[in-house]
């Protein structure tokens, strides 16, 4: 691996993972664990268990409730699958893939500490790469050298093709896994079935990345504005107040689409800015997958 792989993981370790201890109640080391997933057995219900494992065929037929039983498997399995498409790319300073490569160590990090495998799909339109799932120190650093190479152009006006991306995860992960989704979900519609059917077989959870100028325009008059897919270029008035409250409304419109689309599909969903601190987004990211959890 190179010296730059090297120094960027050891800065996210000293920056971000070691202020995270004392922040995350059990360590951060704790943070995601193997769940049980194979069903073993049945036995008689107590007060102590949770009702979501009743199985309510064996409840019928002895008149008496029961709970199924699981196999734990604590060696987790995880995936991060990364858009590296041409929105997500910045165009200078901290950008959408600046953070996608940051929040990816760190998460992968985290993942390792107990022994976790962790694999990656790093995903373009016309370039994928499948890094094998392994654990330890090394595996971080070969995801590190993954995501400093640069990505190819796209060819003019080509959108991100979000739904081969999922089919491709899904496809990959054999094993039930804990997959992660690092994206803006800036692509061609029809992705929502494809993310769907993966959170069917594996635990999904959603990471979207935005920008915050994605959110709201800022106000700086006569500026040129470009689609981050295709490159398509269009002078506005940033000032225009109606201009502004259209815009306002179709970002209100996006966000609760994507909300009803991740709840349906039952995945966890969280959204990170790229001017968020990257301790204050895990710590976050924890708490609600553990309310989530319950």
């Amino acid at each position: 691996m190179t010296a730059a792989s090297d120094r960027l993981l050891r800065r996210l370790e000293w920056q971000v993972l070691r202020r995270l201890d004392g922040r995350l109640q059990g360590g951060h080391r704790t943070v995601w664990r193997g769940a049980g997933l194979d069903f073993s057995d049945v036995r008689a219900y107590t007060p102590e268990d949770d009702v979501r494992h009743i199985d309510w065929n064996v409840t019928a037929r002895m008149d008496e409730p029961f709970v199924r039983q699981y196999t734990e498997d604590r060696d987790l399995t995880a995936w991060l699958v990364l858009d590296r498409s041409a929105s997500m790319r910045g165009a200078g300073g901290h950008g959408k893939d600046v953070t996608l490569s940051e929040l990816a160590v760190c998460l992968a990090r985290l993942l390792t500490y107990r022994g976790n495998r962790v694999g990656a799909i790093l995903f373009d339109n016309r370039h994928q790469r499948v890094v094998p799932p392994r654990t330890g120190r090394d595996q971080v650093l070969r995801l590190t050298h993954e995501l400093g190479v640069p990505v190819p152009r796209a060819d003019a006006g080509s959108t991100t093709d979000l739904s081969a991306m999922l089919r491709l995860a899904a496809a990959t992960a054999r094993r039930r896994s804990l997959v992660l989704v690092l994206s803006d979900f800036i692509g061609d519609p029809g992705w929502e079935r494809s993310l769907a059917l993966l959170a069917h077989r594996h635990e999904v959870v959603a990471v979207r990345i935005v920008d915050p100028a994605e959110l709201e325009l800022p106000d700086l008059g006569m500026i040129v504005v470009e689609d981050a897919e295709t490159g398509e270029q269009l002078l506005l008035d940033s000032g225009d107040p109606l201009l502004r409250e259209r815009l306002a409304a179709e970002v209100q419109a996006r966000e609760a689409g994507l909300t009803e689309t991740m709840n349906r599909a039952g995945v966890a969903a969280h959204r990170v800015t790229t001017d968020t601190d990257l301790v204050d987004a895990l710590v976050d990211m924890v708490r609600r997958t553990r309310r989530r959890s319950r």
